[in-house]
């Protein structure tokens, strides 16, 4: 068969994204900061647009978005709106990929009134440059990056996953917690033992001595994990002022040893960080203002509402429009006019549905998650991205763009949106899923329960045990849960019971 050269038309169907598009879909990711640096660079490229001083609501779709932020969460917003940045981009991972939402670029209703030609908006929403500006931000590793990084390896429980969430946010830059666990545990609506039992786990993250409250508490941590944490060692502890007066006769006396042992414990003592979390990059503290406001109505109901002081008030200055048009004699003054007209209204329309999307997306967060609002951590529910994007009608892509770098304010605190997404544990049954914090707690009953060695459960009789019951678990994550809550293994189980008798 001979190879030769030939032309065919084919006909086909495709979702074309404007750049104007993928820049409204990524103005969703930028937390308020970002914004308002975005907003404000607009403000001083393009002639028309002006920041509005006033005191009064803008006015438009803006000041209706606003007017019906203050919702209840079961009665769900329009399932339109918002859907112009409902598209998935080619910044995202494969496993997001829109599979046929679309997206019409000019739909919805214009400020300046009448169609707008989208595609000769230029210039303006560029996005050059925000390469070098995150790649500084995550080049030197934080003390929080670097303990998150290991939390997400101690898969803890959903309950306990937000807990220390919020204790890793409490760590100042010398490794120290700075927050009374007693507050948080009463914040929370949680026992007292769930917070110190998660302080505890964080208390064996890298580097060693990191959560500790107080300096005798972060070296003996550091003695714990040398395994040279004896009865003498804590005397010498709990008598930290002694030494730094030097008086070792005291001391001597105290921990009941000889001149030699003393010297021996004080260079140990000397030789310990008292600053562990010294040696990561520190950020400057930053005032963390809330994108959303959470608060109790009545009849249990939780109203959403966005916050204003997050949102850019830009307005198009059409009279300013009007007069330079009339001046502009060249061609190139013209199409200059017109790109920054066409620019001014994106912005302000992408800035309208990025508000209507992000209420959107929270309202029915929190209807997914009014147990924790309304009784405490341990009530978190499994919940993930295409839950929450199949309830309002988007794309699982658009609901992970508006969850990040967006904050919350609750009646139990501030939480990052993503906060409220914890895993799950499907049935054997095929009925609803098992929360992981659940199946946990399932676990640690058992394991409880064992009274004599032969009622010692190994991890497969666990997952015998938990599947009679409709949880479908692998042995390895019984294991791994188990693992997490420290919790020894069978064997081990057997041989302490053994000891204690």
């Amino acid at each position: 068969m001979a190879l030769s050269h030939r032309l065919e038309l084919r006909q086909g169907q495709g979702l074309v994204i404007t750049p104007q598009l993928q820049q409204a879909i990524k103005l969703l990711q930028l937390s308020n900061i970002e914004l308002d640096a975005f907003v404000e660079a607009e403000l001083e490229r393009n002639p028309l647009l002006q920041r509005d001083e006033g005191e009064s609501e803008p006015a438009g779709e803006v000041e209706a978005v606003r007017d019906a932020s203050l919702t209840q969460v079961d009665a769900v917003a329009d399932t339109t709106a918002g859907r112009e940045l409902d598209t998935p981009s080619d910044d995202v991972s494969p496993g997001e990929r829109a599979t046929g939402d679309g997206a019409d670029p000019d739909h919805g209703a214009e400020h300046a009134g009448g169609q707008i030609d989208w595609s000769r908006a230029g210039g303006g929403g560029s996005f050059e440059g925000d390469e070098g500006y995150e790649s500084a931000l995550t080049d030197v590793p934080t003390l929080a990056a670097h303990l998150r990084a290991q939390l997400v390896q101690a898969a803890l429980s959903p309950a306990r996953n937000a807990i220390a969430e919020i204790l890793i946010d409490a760590v100042d830059e010398g490794g120290y917690l700075r927050l009374d666990v007693i507050e948080l545990a009463a914040r929370l609506g949680c026992k007292l033992e769930m917070v110190e039992e998660t302080l505890a786990t964080l208390q064996g993250f890298e580097p060693v001595g990191v959560f500790a409250r107080d300096v005798r508490e972060c070296l003996a941590l550091q003695l714990k994990d040398l395994n040279r944490y004896d009865p003498c060692m804590a005397a010498m502890l709990d008598n930290l002022e002694l030494l730094a007066k030097r008086d070792m006769a005291g001391l001597r006396r105290i921990c009941g040893v000889d001149d030699e042992d003393l010297r021996d414990m004080v260079a140990e003592i000397r030789s310990l960080n008292p600053r562990p979390g010294a040696a990561y990059h520190s950020e400057p503290a930053e005032t963390l203002v809330p994108d959303v406001m959470v608060r109790e109505g009545l009849g249990g109901m939780w109203h959403v509402e966005l916050n204003t002081d997050t949102l850019p008030r830009v307005l198009v200055d059409q009279r300013y429009h009007a007069r330079v048009s009339k001046g502009a004699r060249s061609d190139q003054e013209k199409t200059f006019v017109a790109d920054c007209m066409a620019t001014a209204n994106w912005l302000v329309k992408s800035l309208d549905q990025r508000a209507k999307t992000i209420l959107k997306v929270s309202s029915e967060i929190v209807r997914q998650q009014d147990g924790f609002l309304a009784f405490g951590v341990e009530h978190l529910r499994p919940l993930n991205l295409k839950t929450v994007a199949d309830a309002i009608g988007m794309h699982e892509s658009t609901v992970s763009r508006v969850t990040s770098n967006k904050y919350i304010a609750t009646p139990r605190g501030v939480f990052e949106l993503k906060f409220f997404f914890t895993s799950a544990i499907q049935s054997s049954e095929g009925g609803e899923a098992h929360s992981a914090a659940s199946v946990r707690h399932k676990i640690k009953g058992l394991v409880d329960a064992e009274k004599t060695e032969a009622q010692v459960h190994s991890d497969d009789a666990i997952v015998e045990i938990l599947k009679a019951a409709g949880v479908d678990i692998a042995r390895r994550t019984v294991a791994k849960y188990r693992e997490a809550m420290r919790i020894p293994s069978s064997v081990e189980r057997r041989r302490l019971m053994k000891e204690a008798v």
